[in-house]
């Protein structure tokens, strides 16, 4: 049988997907539904394999490999694992130069 893992979603993190939601409240009301089940999911994975998740390139170019993301369309669900629970630290839209921002973001934690 598999392990599973706990998935702690960060104040962070929902912040970052109320901001999201947001955007597409005004752009895009229907796929609202849509996204949350993609990241709800992704969650799930999360559950089973947190290991799934590639290491953050931005921050593995400065020695840090704590930090994994997994991918669901634009977004980048940024996470840390620690015993059995994984924390979701932050939803970034991977369109953005975000190299600092995930610093300044992870730091802040």
């Amino acid at each position: 049988m598999t392990e599973s893992y706990n998935p702690i979603f960060t104040k962070f993190a929902e912040d970052d997907l109320i901001e999201i939601l947001d955007f597409y409240d005004d752009k895009n009301p229907s796929y609202i539904p849509k996204l949350v089940k993609k990241i709800e999911d992704r969650l799930e994975e999360l559950s089973f394999f947190p290991m799934k998740g590639r290491v953050v390139p931005e921050l593995e170019k400065k020695s840090i490999t704590d930090y994994r993301e997994l991918i669901e369309g634009y977004y980048r669900i940024i996470y840390h694992i620690r015993n059995k629970d994984v924390y979701v630290l932050s939803i970034i839209d991977g369109r953005r130069n975000i190299e600092e921002l995930l610093i300044t973001k992870l730091m802040r934690k």
